[in-house]
C-alpha cells in the first residue's frame, strides 16, 4: 500500500495540476497554449533539470549545432511539451482543429486498405511534435487508433490522464499483462494500434539512433511480424500556427524484430533532425548503451 504521506503527496499535485489546468481553460484556446508553454519551457524546465539534460543529449548526438542552435532548441522543446499537455486537456477546441489536419504520404493508404480488410495494423510515432495530432487526424477519417500508456505513478492525475487520452481514440491499454491481452485481442480483431517508440527500455536490444547506441523495445515490429500487419511510420508535426501536418511513411518492409526497428528509429531521427525543437529531449535515451555522456563521467563511471 501507499504510504499516507506518499499518497497526500500524489493528491496534493494533483490537486495544483487540476488547478491549473483548469485555470487555463479560462482563456481562448492559442492563449492557454502560449502561456503553458511559456510555463513549461521557462518555468518547468529550470527547476526540473530538464535543460541540462537536454543540452547534455544534444552535446552526445548533435555536437555540431552553434551555441544559439542549441539554445533555441533547449527553449523549444519544453514549450512544445507544454503545449502538447495542453492540448490534451482541450479536446474540446483542440479535436476539431486535428480532424482538419492534412495528412501526408503513403501511409494513408496502407492503413485505410487495412481497416478495409480488416486485417489491423500497427502505427508507431515517438514523442514528437503532437502525438495526439496524429490520433485526432486518423479519428477525424474513421480510423481510431487504440493506444498503449505507461499508467502514472500518481493515481489522482492518471485517472484523468487516461480518461483525456480516450478523448482522442479508444480504447487505450495500460502496459502490464492485462493491457497487453486486451491489445492483442484488438490488433488480432483488425483495430489499429499506436505505438510509442522512443523511450529507453532497460535490458532491450541495443540499436541506433541518432548515430549513438541506444536501447529499444523490438515490440512494435515483433507484433507486425506474429499477425500479419502493416508497420506504419507516422508523425504529428506541429506549424507555427499550432496546426498540424500529418506525415505517414509506406509501411515498413517485414525482415527480422531488429532490422524493421532500426528502421523505424531511422524514421523518428529524420523527423527529429528535420524539426528538433519539437522532440522530448528529456529523455534519458541514450543512457546504459554504451555511451560515456557527461552525467556518467561525472558519476566515475
Amino acid at each position: 500500500m501507499t504510504h499516507p504521506s506518499r499518497r497526500f503527496g500524489h493528491w496534493l499535485t494533483d490537486l495544483f495540476a487540476r488547478g491549473f489546468l483548469g485555470a487555463m481553460k479560462a482563456f481562448p484556446y492559442h492563449t492557454r497554449l502560449n502561456i503553458t508553454g511559456w510555463v513549461a519551457s521557462n518555468v518547468l524546465a529550470p527547476l526540473t533539470g530538464n535543460r541540462a539534460r537536454i543540452r547534455e543529449n544534444l552535446d552526445l548526438v548533435m555536437p555540431e549545432l552553434t551555441l544559439a542552435e542549441r539554445e533555441a532548441i533547449v527553449r523549444q522543446a519544453p514549450d512544445n511539451m507544454g503545449r502538447s499537455l495542453m492540448e490534451m486537456y482541450s479536446a474540446k477546441e483542440a479535436l476539431p482543429r486535428f480532424f482538419d489536419a492534412p495528412i501526408q504520404g503513403p501511409g494513408l493508404d496502407a492503413l485505410l486498405e487495412a481497416k478495409e480488410n480488416g486485417t489491423g495494423a500497427v502505427i508507431v510515432t515517438g514523442h514528437f511534435g503532437n502525438y495526439l495530432a496524429l490520433r485526432g487526424a486518423m479519428l477525424g477519417r474513421g480510423l481510431p487508433i487504440g493506444g498503449l500508456y505507461k499508467p502514472m505513478a500518481n493515481p489522482y492525475f492518471n485517472a484523468h490522464y487516461v480518461a483525456a487520452m480516450e478523448d482522442y481514440g479508444k480504447p487505450v491499454f495500460a502496459r502490464g499483462r492485462r493491457g497487453m491481452s486486451n491489445m492483442v485481442k484488438h490488433l488480432r480483431g483488425g483495430g489499429l494500434l499506436g505505438i510509442i517508440l522512443d523511450q529507453r527500455i532497460n535490458e532491450a536490444p541495443v540499436l541506433s539512433f541518432m548515430g549513438k547506441p541506444a536501447r529499444t523495445a523490438l515490440s512494435a515490429a515483433d507484433l507486425a511480424l506474429k499477425y500479419g500487419v502493416p508497420l506504419v511510420p507516422a508523425y504529428g508535426v506541429r506549424q507555427p500556427d499550432d496546426s498540424f501536418i500529418i506525415e505517414t511513411e509506406a509501411p515498413i518492409p517485414h525482415t527480422t524484430s531488429e532490422e524493421m526497428t532500426q528502421m523505424l528509429n531511422d524514421s523518428l531521427e529524420a523527423q527529429v533532425r528535420s524539426h528538433p525543437g519539437q522532440w522530448m529531449w528529456t529523455h534519458n535515451r541514450w543512457r546504459d548503451a554504451g555511451n560515456d555522456t557527461s552525467e556518467d563521467r561525472a558519476r566515475g563511471h
